[in-house]
């Protein structure tokens, strides 16, 4: 008479062979949801560019004060959550401002008036020239 089914042996080598794909599906997919934080917190420092720009056509023509702006709070709020830190610098005398954050890779990127955008760290208020 024939046995019908599995061994313990088949079925724990059948188990150990799914846990070892699976964590190696894991280790990979780590480093895309970093990639995707990233991202996530370029397109907010993207966005500041245009809330900047209201702010400055709102208050007469200057960046002054934008740092302390309810719409920067919330970018800050939203970076932080990605992983993020956002630093935001003006020019002493309002006409510049610079918005840079440290990614999940160690870089800095960062964004200013002046229309530069990159792999930089603030300087007295701005992105240096890329």
């Amino acid at each position: 008479m024939k046995k019908r089914g599995f061994t313990l042996i088949e079925l724990l080598v059948v188990i150990a062979i799914i846990g070892i794909l699976a964590g190696i599906v894991l280790v990979s997919v780590g480093g895309a949801r970093d990639k995707a934080k990233d991202a996530r917190i370029k397109a907010d420092l993207a966005q500041v560019r245009s809330q900047a720009e209201v702010y400055y056509d709102d208050n007469n023509y200057t960046y002054g004060g934008f740092c302390d702006d309810s719409s920067i709070a919330v970018l800050e709020t939203d970076i932080s959550t990605m992983g993020g830190t956002l630093i935001c610098t003006e020019t002493n005398d309002g006409s510049g401002y610079c918005v840079s954050s440290v990614l999940n890779d160690g870089t800095t990127y960062c964004t200013s008036s002046d229309g530069t955008t990159g792999t930089q760290t603030c300087a007295d208020g701005l992105c240096p020239q890329l």
